[in-house]
């Protein structure tokens, strides 16, 4: 399966100048977070392809205007074509904005998934806002990532970890592609597509 991963700043080549022929073969897209719902709205009527989305800390305006024809995998596994996907947005609390959690707070969450997750023997992507913690984060608090992201890695061992919020542009210490024992870490920073089954998934990103 051919998945589109998308985060933090709006693509020119997939909006402003959209061209239907670089996304053939994608069969899903997934949002990391913070990107206008007018711009997965489109993305959806546009190519007719799911869309799956959590939110980024920059995303209030969802709770009033949510994307339309997209799907929310917050705090649930999502299962799309025996893929098994589960959503936890948000970053770590810094300020009174929507969507920010303290470390104990991301900890209850995934607690409260904890049936889920037994009911459907693990889950094969991980899909946040924010990173884990040291593992593709920053060392300030905005930025920090979770450890409850970390020990769910650990302990059930997904294919593929999505995230976004820790811009490419920020510096090199941020890359694209990282592993973190068995799980392929992927920044979704603007936009890369990657092929789910490829054993090497890092030889076969793109991100044109």
């Amino acid at each position: 399966m051919r998945i589109l991963a998308i985060a933090d700043e709006e693509s020119k080549g997939l909006w402003e100048y959209f061209d239907r022929k670089k996304l053939e073969g994608v069969d899903l897209i997934i949002s990391c977070g913070d990107l206008d719902p007018a711009y997965l709205s489109f993305l959806v009527t546009l190519t007719s392809i799911p869309v799956l989305y959590v939110h980024g800390n920059h995303d209030g305006k969802y709770d009033k205007s949510p994307p339309d024809g997209c799907i929310c995998i917050e705090d649930q596994i999502y299962v799309y074509k025996g893929i098994r996907i589960l959503g936890l947005g948000g970053s770590m609390r810094y300020s009174a904005g929507n969507h920010q959690y303290t470390e104990r707070q991301m900890k209850q969450r995934v607690a409260r998934l904890r049936f889920q997750i037994f009911r459907r023997r693990g889950f094969d992507i991980l899909v946040t806002h924010a990173p884990a913690y040291q593992l593709n984060d920053g060392r300030d608090l905005p930025h920090q990532g979770f450890q409850a992201f970390r020990t769910l890695l650990e302990k059930y061992r997904p294919k593929f970890f999505l995230h976004g919020h820790v811009h490419l542009s920020y510096g090199v210490s941020h890359k694209r592609y990282d592993k973190y024992e068995d799980t392929h870490v992927i920044n979704a920073y603007e936009k890369c597509i990657f092929e789910f089954e490829d054993e090497n998934p890092e030889d076969s990103l793109s991100a044109w």
